[in-house]
């Protein structure tokens, strides 16, 4: 597969790369000291050397792995007109099921069937699909998109961050600051005063990118702390609480979503920065007026805090399930008996904000 990949961009390569290299070129570039590169990183190199960086689906591969006429996956060979023998009868008998037929290929078509019916194990892939050159007043620099992708899976919406040098450097900073040993055998990419636009460099800042952050989450401990987990969301969410402030709230409900499949990614779904979230999207599918949706949120929410005797969302999320399920005909018999036991125990729910009050005056810092 990898092979195939890199014959693929190398041909595309030799078309583009001449189109793509002015852009990156100039003494303009050597102006801006916010950059990076992976030194000697040869390996994955020449993968981006036009500077243009593809995200393609599992359809777009099995296209091209048919035109290829090769395939890594081990499926049934297909037989050439005349290269699979009948019976009398008419019965279809593969090559492998002959007298003589070959036990490689016999074990391989053991070894596919079995692998159609394992779970492959999955981890968590960094992939930078594309870089942007931006000009700003008074600076101007390269932002990369990155996706983070289950292996094994394809996601039709995936989760999506873009982060230029800056903040790839904060995150280091922060990180050697707390995790001083974890980190020791940590590279990051080193700046660079000169041809900081230049196709070759944004690839290697790529590649080394790439790098980092799977290093990183191959850490337990920085995997789970703050700092990593927040330079992957932690914008999002400040973005969206804004978004929904100004009452924006179909642009806000596709920042919420993104920052709900990056937490989803990155296995944290049970933090208050999660039920935040859940909260946002139930606020701005209500305000648009997808009340099945709001509801579905406020549901899985209440799953989350089914434990828990007391948190600060659980009265909103409460009293917005009851009035929700009375607009779209669904049972609220339980969340008036949790919201009847919260009574009880003294909680002034006349008191208490509404969702969308709460999600305006959430601290994101």
């Amino acid at each position: 597969m990898a092979a195939r990949i890199l014959h693929r961009l190398r041909h595309a390569l030799a078309g583009e790369g001449g189109r793509e290299e002015p852009a990156g070129g100039g003494g303009e570039a050597e102006d801006c000291p916010e950059s990076s590169e992976l030194e000697d990183d040869t390996e994955g190199l020449s993968t981006r050397l036009s500077g243009t960086l593809s995200f393609t689906s599992h359809e777009d591969e099995e296209e091209e792995e048919e035109g290829d006429g090769a395939s890594e996956e081990l499926e049934e060979p297909p037989q050439a007109p005349g290269a699979a023998a009948g019976t009398e009868d008419g019965e279809w008998v593969s090559a492998a099921e002959r007298p003589g037929g070959s036990l490689l290929t016999r074990q391989l078509q053991e070894l596919w069937r079995r692998s159609r019916g394992s779970l492959a194990p999955q981890r968590l892939l960094f992939e930078v699909t594309s870089a942007s050159v931006v000009s700003e007043r008074s600076s101007k620099y390269v932002l990369y998109t990155i996706y983070l992708i289950r292996s094994g899976q394809f996601d039709k919406a995936p989760a999506t961050i873009a982060r230029r040098y800056s903040d790839f450097e904060q995150l280091n900073r922060r990180l050697r600051c707390r995790f001083s040993c974890n980190m020791a055998s940590v590279a990051f990419p080193r700046k660079r005063l000169r041809r900081n636009f230049t196709a070759e460099t944004i690839a290697k800042r790529s590649r080394a990118f790439e790098q980092f952050l799977s290093h990183l989450h191959s850490i337990d401990e920085i995997r789970r702390s703050p700092e990593f987990l927040e330079f992957f969301f932690l914008p999002d969410l400040q973005a969206a609480q804004r978004l929904t402030c100004t009452g924006m709230y179909r642009e806000a409900l596709a920042t919420w979503a993104n920052a709900y499949r990056l937490q989803d990614r990155l296995g944290v779904c049970s933090s208050g920065r999660f039920l935040l979230t859940l909260a946002g999207l139930a606020v701005c599918h209500q305000e648009l007026d997808q009340l099945s949706e709001a509801h579905g949120c406020c549901e899985q929410a209440l799953q989350l805090l089914e434990a828990q005797g007391s948190h600060p969302l659980l009265g909103p999320f409460l009293q917005a399930h009851v009035h929700l399920a009375w607009k779209v005909g669904k049972d609220k018999r339980r969340s008036e008996a949790r919201l009847q036991d919260l009574r009880e125990a003294g909680l002034p729910l006349q008191q208490q904000p509404s969702l969308k009050e709460c999600l305006i005056k959430e601290p994101l810092e």
